[in-house]
């Protein structure tokens, strides 16, 4: 067959490959991240922004962009081949075992054997069998089978969850991956070979271990270890939960829905979240001689202005008067705003805000003085004075949100004593199989693009974009405190994903290949093929309080 051209992204050039040539055959070994200079590892490529795996051959003229772990995509490549290899480690040392990785935290994913507990000294021979695998550099392969002969060999290995995701949908040939003779279920490429996996470690957590992957910033290191005791504790009552209902994974979410249990399924879980809503309010209640503040902080989309609209509204039915300060009231004036590395104003740094301000008022009002309010004018870009006035009575109690609201640098003046913390997250504990949970990240840039488009005016696209600012934010301000929170909250529902596709996927397929938010828009509805949306009819059922109606619209807190 002929030569063909293909445009290399990363440099600009356009090269004369072989007609059938795989990418890894002319990839160049490292790529420059493109803001910092930073070299890093080729890992997989984008073939007109869709991602592809090294070993894809090229037939006819692409564009071709080269990413390494400083991309999302190759970062999720890294991802899914470390958890690949952990599983054929495991495989490999606890042949009767089922090997499994529930959900993510902060410093990778959390990983155990199912009904067992892992012990210090498995955590040792899984790290040096997953060592000794990498030494070897054996490489990743994949094929495609008939479903059916995919379903029965899941079955066969015990991998119930594989087997329903690719009965759930019906199709007549399934890819399947295969390393060093074990073979297993992924949803996008791996790397070439496991010699690409030198960076990683095991950490004791829980029931299992933490898979830690490598730091964005730096690819030699993994994320540091974070204290996640108090995640640990609300992601297994979430997960406790889900098994009472019977959903533990997408493919059972599915099976209710397409019996025509949605609305009984939305009903349940609203009463749930109203009853943990209730129970967050108790807790604070009695707490009342000493507690008069409500601290609430969480990631981007995670329903924060929400829970704190449901936990004052659950305070009143305790007696209690709630008052809310709106922390964005507080910002500096623009011009002292710090700025990022790249020189644009950082409106999520503790320093853009005035924290002397904030002290004092508050301060004040514990000491049952009267404060004058700000109204941040974001226009002019400063504070304003505008005579609104406020003090606190015997049964009042101030409830704030904002996301360094578990930062104790934030009101280092105030008495810890006097402040009760909540930290929300959207801790989704579905899982498409043992080794693929739903991400909770996927979860909020879906709950956060339907908003943003309707309420804001921003384009789905530039949802995605900024997507991984937002990221270095939450992982800079907020993570690192949530265990400082009296209290944690999960506001994910088990109905949502069904609802975030009905109203994601329009926005998704707006999104054109000419875009660099192609990849992400492919990627994220090539995700929500796996769930069944609900019907407009089953949307009207979700109650006007819902948390999910800040996103969707038609809420009446």
């Amino acid at each position: 067959m002929a030569d063909i051209q293909v445009h290399i992204a990363n440099d600009g050039q356009t090269v004369t490959v072989a007609a059938g040539a795989t990418l890894g055959s002319f990839a160049p070994r490292e790529v420059p991240d493109p803001k910092t200079g930073k070299m890093y590892p080729v890992l997989a490529a984008l073939v007109d922004h869709k991602l592809k795996a090294l070993d894809f051959p090229v037939f006819f003229p692409h564009e071709i962009e080269f990413i390494g772990y400083n991309h999302p995509e190759g970062r999720r490549t890294y991802a899914r081949s470390l958890s690949f290899l952990a599983q054929v480690a495991a495989r490999h040392l606890f042949p009767e075992k089922v090997f499994k990785i529930n959900h993510s935290l902060p410093s990778g994913m959390y990983c155990k054997f199912r009904a067992e507990r892992i012990s210090d000294e498995d955590i040792l021979r899984m790290r040096e069998e997953m060592r000794r695998l990498i030494a070897l550099d054996l490489p990743f392969s994949h094929h495609k089978m008939l479903a059916s002969e995919a379903i029965e060999l899941f079955e066969g290995q015990n991998q119930r969850l594989k087997a329903g995701v690719i009965r759930s949908l019906g199709r007549h040939f399934w890819t399947v991956y295969c390393l060093d003779g074990i073979t297993d279920n992924f949803y996008g490429p791996l790397v070439p070979s496991t010699g690409y996996l030198k960076v990683f470690d095991l950490m004791p957590f829980h029931h299992g271990f933490c898979l830690q992957h490598p730091m964005q910033e730096d690819f030699t290191r993994v994320v540091p270890r974070l204290k996640q005791k108090k995640l640990a504790i609300t992601l297994k009552e979430y997960g406790h939960w889900c098994k009472t209902t019977g959903i533990v994974s997408v493919s059972a979410l599915n099976q209710r829905l397409l019996e025509g249990g949605a609305v009984e399924l939305i009903n349940l879980c609203e009463a749930r979240q109203e009853r943990e809503y209730a129970g967050l309010a108790d807790k604070i209640y009695a707490e009342r001689d000493r507690v008069k503040i409500v601290f609430l902080a969480g990631p981007s989309s995670s329903g924060k202005t929400s829970s704190s609209l449901r936990v004052a509204q659950q305070l009143k039915v305790v007696g209690m008067n709630p008052k809310v300060i709106e922390l964005d009231n507080y910002f500096v004036a623009r011009e002292l705003t710090p700025k990022d590395d790249e020189g644009n104003y950082d409106f999520e740094a503790l320093g853009a805000m005035d924290l002397e301000l904030l002290g004092h008022h508050l301060n004040t009002l514990l000491a049952g003085g009267e404060v004058e309010l700000p109204r941040y004018d974001f226009k002019q870009g400063m504070p304003l004075f505008e005579g609104k006035m406020m003090h606190l009575e015997e049964n009042d109690i101030l409830v704030m949100e904002g996301i360094h609201a578990l930062d104790p640098a934030m009101v280092p003046s105030v008495d810890p004593t006097r402040i009760y913390r909540i930290y929300a997250s959207a801790l989704t504990s579905l899982k498409l199989d043992e080794n693929c949970c739903i991400s909770t990240t996927d979860n909020r840039i879906l709950r956060r693009m339907i908003r943003d488009n309707r309420v804001r005016g921003i384009s789905p696209a530039d949802t995605i974009l900024r997507w991984p600012s937002v990221r270095r934010g939450e992982t800079r301000y907020i993570f690192p405190f949530q265990e400082n929170a009296d209290s944690q909250f999960n506001t994910a529902l088990l109905y949502e994903l069904p609802l975030l596709r009905y109203y994601a996927e329009p926005l998704l397929r707006r999104i054109t290949p000419a875009s660099p938010a192609y990849a992400e828009a492919v990627r994220l509805l090539k995700f929500l093929e796996f769930v069944v949306p609900l019907s407009p009819e089953e949307i009207a059922a979700i109650p006007p309080t819902s948390i999910l109606r800040e996103f969707i619209g038609g809420q009446t807190l």
